[in-house]
């Protein structure tokens, strides 16, 4: 290719950032065009996408930290879920964790860096006892730890919305997973109308919303520009973007789609669709990004520093080593309270020396 021709591909990149800078959405055709870029185009792409994600993040990165609380055990047929009653996957299957498991998980998650826990539960929904359950233990968990909360239980009927709102839950994650037209393919017992109305009282009681999807199903580049869009019209703050890690004993243990290179541009695609809202490197980046995932972080500003449902993630250590090359910084702690006013003073103490404050005998500074 001339060199004529690179240079307007970095100039159609840059023009289409400076346009979402300045407010202006991305059209169905921009995203369509984004997902069919050329490979020779994508670094232009990236670079352009940065900018974007700088405006809003700068350089840091937001950490996750994920309790897969209750396994297995559910009704539902979500074809790519090894935890799906229709999957045979060689997987645990245990009922919700006790509150001490789950307090020290809280800390687990604390003590990696994570800006937000994620409590997530098998089934369709919680029934009420599960659900206060989950409560209580976010109660305790927002008293005295520096943690944002994340909850994903399923379908939420308004007065459970209500009732984590009030325990202190600051998200729900709720995937829409892909778009209206395709989701028929990949589940039967629930539909996209049905998580819409999850969305809708989640909001209604004043949480976030996180919610994203799965690339890699089989479905089509423009199932995946409608999912970026319809998260745009629902202002959704945190968006998960999942990459089909096929498990064997699943009905798509054998779809296998996806290459590095289209991954990084459906990142780009979800960032300049949603330039604001975190993106977030989720489920399947080891296995689909493999040495790219590090150019991933120029589109996404989050990651998940721990194992995920049923899959085994990078190692913690890799996880920083990988942002510290990057230049990047992990974003502190979630809310302030007593507990995180300490962490925080405490954080600049050099690493094996005390910082001479006291612990509060729930957390320590190490």
């Amino acid at each position: 290719m001339a060199a004529g021709e690179s240079n307007g591909d970095f100039a159609r990149w840059e023009n289409l950032a400076t346009r979402v800078l300045k407010g202006e959405a991305l059209s169905f055709e921009e995203g369509r065009a984004i997902l069919a870029a050329a490979e020779i185009e994508i670094p232009a792409l990236l670079a352009a996408t940065y900018r974007v994600r700088y405006q809003h993040w700068q350089n840091e990165v937001q950490l996750y930290y994920l309790r897969n609380a209750k396994s297995g055990l559910c009704p539902e047929d979500c074809g790519y879920c090894s935890q799906a009653k229709t999957a045979s996957s060689e997987i645990e299957r245990y009922r919700m964790n006790d509150e001490e498991t789950l307090l020290a998980s809280a800390q687990a998650a604390a003590e990696s860096k994570a800006r937000t826990f994620c409590i997530v539960a098998s089934g369709r929904g919680p029934n009420d006892r599960e659900l206060e359950h989950v409560a209580r233990v976010v109660e305790k968990i927002k008293s005295t730890l520096p943690l944002n909360v994340c909850c994903c239980l399923g379908l939420l009927r308004p007065e459970q919305a209500g009732r984590l709102a009030e325990a202190g839950v600051d998200r729900i994650n709720h995937n829409l997973n892909t778009s209206r037209r395709f989701y028929p393919e990949i589940c039967s017992t629930h539909t996209f109308e049905d998580r819409l109305e999850t969305l809708k009282a989640v909001r209604d009681a004043g949480m976030e919303l996180c919610s994203g999807g799965i690339v890699g199903m089989g479905e089509l580049d423009d199932d995946v520009v409608e999912l970026a869009l319809t998260l745009r019209e629902l202002k959704v703050e945190s968006i998960p973007v999942n990459f089909l890690h096929a498990i064997d004993g699943t009905p798509l243990q054998k779809v296998h789609h996806l290459n590095p290179r289209y991954c990084l541009k459906v990142l780009c695609l979800f960032r300049l669709a949603n330039p604001a809202s975190e993106i977030r490197i989720a489920g399947g980046r080891e296995v689909h990004l493999r040495w790219l995932q590090p150019q991933g972080l120029y589109a996404a500003n989050s990651l998940f520093v721990s194992d995920y449902l049923t899959t085994k993630g990078q190692s913690p250590e890799d996880d920083y080593r990988m942002i510290e090359d990057l230049g990047f910084v992990v974003t502190g702690p979630g809310p302030e309270t007593a507990e995180g006013k300490r962490l925080a003073e405490c954080s600049g103490t050099p690493e094996g020396e005390s910082c001479g404050r006291p612990a509060s005998g729930t957390v320590s500074c190490s």
